[in-house]
């Protein structure tokens, strides 16, 4: 099943609801299959066949769903790029995919001619996405006024539906190759079809290189829900498109939640619109959730838990499991509960795995490995990393967790960053739990540090709340009864700012590099 079939299917239930609004621009389902076909065509006179990489570099817009579901057509392959890569990063990306065509918004076309000159990628076909010219590039309006919507029969066929890099935050980025299974198989096992009577709008904020982004985008399309497109996240305005258009669903990573709930203009807004808040993509402080859920009181919540390698959700926790209410002993045990990734979603295989491959007992820590046809099939030019990566059909996805007695899987997190001290393994999540529940604390990353003795000693890098202060000797009296001995930080460092990648995942690479001197 091809990516495309998803939308043809919404389209053919409601043709007249309105699919993507952007910029105060909007088009119906059935506008918007016209455009896709038609640029699909244009894509072909242009000599973009099947198996051929176009490349996206530019913020979010309408048009990277175009771009999608027309690459799907003629079997070409979708490359979203990190709009906030560097020359080199993006000659690199070049280099490894080899694209025919690159799609730029007109902010970037400074760069994307120094890169073409500096890689010597002359042989690039480059399309504006602005009405602005530049060289003898065309623009996007151009391949879609100068086509016309022909029979289009999908005889080609590419399992392959994008290459996505990962973040790269530990070496060299990596293209996960992700197939139309990867989405279709998601959305027809876990997602409710477009209903001609029922009808929800979704805010799209998390950028589009981003496989959140990706699958927020594809799962609106096939539940026939209309999405609002935000360029970039950026609180103010998420506050006004939630409330000008009523959105019912968004889909949020917690530093975006936690730049809403504190905006001095947060109670200025109706939010009761909104029914489903999923979050994501990096770890929710239990602080931070507990606030949201206050605040956001008519909306459910749902911690979705994915990769770039899954594609999309491997676990989720329900809503369900947000209500804390009932007896002590079940507020205790919910309260507990909110820091899982929560259960397994139903078409999925998800296990923790000891470093022999062998199923960990409840609640040992080992490697999370998942299974299903939704798991990447590989990374694009680098086999090793694929070998080291899938292992017998199962996806070792690098996340360190454990599991209850009732199912509910909980991080303890990355392999390479788990902390070895003295032949004692530390997980840093369990650290920065209890260090977020001090009230002076605003963010914390727990690391290791080199150490003759020891080998690593664990270390606390944190920034207080504005105008509050801390001391070491107040952390470690906080810590005292809270942490097993060994476990407690040996060395604190206060910073004005802790470095975060795009998603908002804390860097702890470049905090331990900046640190182990």
């Amino acid at each position: 099943m091809n990516i495309i079939d998803l939308l043809n299917i919404t389209e053919s239930i409601c043709p007249n609801r309105k699919a993507l609004i952007f910029d105060n621009n909007s088009a119906t389902y059935s506008e918007l299959k016209f455009e896709i076909y038609c640029l699909a065509n244009s894509l072909r006179d242009l000599g973009i066949n099947n198996g051929d990489r176009v490349f996206y570099f530019h913020t979010n817009t309408d048009k990277w769903i175009h771009i999608t579901f027309a690459c799907s057509l003629i079997g070409a392959l979708m490359v979203p790029v990190n709009y906030r890569s560097k020359k080199e990063e993006l000659n690199f990306m070049i280099n490894d995919s080899s694209p025919k065509l690159i799609f730029v918004g007109d902010r970037y076309h400074d760069l994307i001619n120094e890169t073409i000159k500096y890689g010597n990628h002359n042989l690039i076909k480059v399309i504006t996405l602005d009405n602005t010219l530049n060289n003898d590039w065309k623009t996007y309006k151009d391949l879609i006024l100068n086509n016309k919507l022909l029979e289009f029969e999908n005889e080609d066929s590419n399992e392959i539906a994008l290459l996505v890099y990962t973040a790269g935050t530990t070496g060299t980025p990596k293209a996960v190759i992700l197939k139309h299974s990867s989405f279709c198989e998601f959305a027809l096992n876990n997602l409710d079809p477009a209903d001609l009577d029922h009808n929800e709008s979704t805010l799209l904020s998390v950028p589009l290189y981003h496989v959140a982004g990706i699958q927020t985008a594809i799962s609106g399309i096939y539940s026939g829900r209309t999405t609002v497109i935000q360029a970039q996240f950026e609180s103010l305005d998420w506050m006004k498109l939630v409330q000008n258009y009523e959105i019912n669903r968004v889909m949020l990573v917690p530093t975006m939640i936690k730049q809403i709930i504190d905006n001095k203009n947060f109670d200025n807004y109706d939010f009761r619109s909104l029914n489903v808040i999923t979050y994501g993509a990096a770890p929710m402080p239990i602080s931070v959730l507990e606030e949201s859920i206050n605040k956001f009181k008519d909306a459910k919540f749902i911690n979705a838990f994915g990769q770039t390698e899954t594609a999309a959700t491997i676990t989720a926790l329900g809503p369900e499991d947000h209500d804390i209410s009932g007896t002590e002993d079940e507020k205790s045990r919910k309260l507990k509960r909110l820091t899982s990734i929560g259960k397994p979603l139903q078409d999925i295989e998800v296990r923790i795995v000891d470093e022999n491959g062998k199923e960990a007992s409840v609640y040992d820590v080992g490697e999370i490995v998942a299974k299903g046809e939704r798991i990447m099939s590989g990374y694009w030019n680098n086999p090793k990393a694929t070998m080291n990566a899938i292992k017998n059909g199962w996806l070792y996805t690098g996340d360190l967790g454990y599991r209850d007695e009732d199912g509910y899987i909980f991080l303890a997190g990355r392999a390479k960053d788990f902390i070895k001290r003295g032949g004692e393994m530390i997980s840093p999540e369990e650290i920065e739990q209890i260090l977020y529940t001090h009230p002076n604390v605003e963010e914390v990353a727990v690391i290791g540090l080199p150490d003759i003795q020891w080998g690593e000693i664990v270390t606390a890098v944190i920034k207080c709340k504005k105008d509050k202060y801390l001391t070491d000797d107040e952390i470690l009296a906080f810590c005292n009864d809270k942490l097993a001995s060994f476990k407690r930080p040996e060395k604190i460092i206060f910073i004005s700012e802790l470095p975060r990648n795009s998603m908002g995942k804390i860097l702890k690479k470049d905090l331990r590099d900046k640190f182990s001197a």
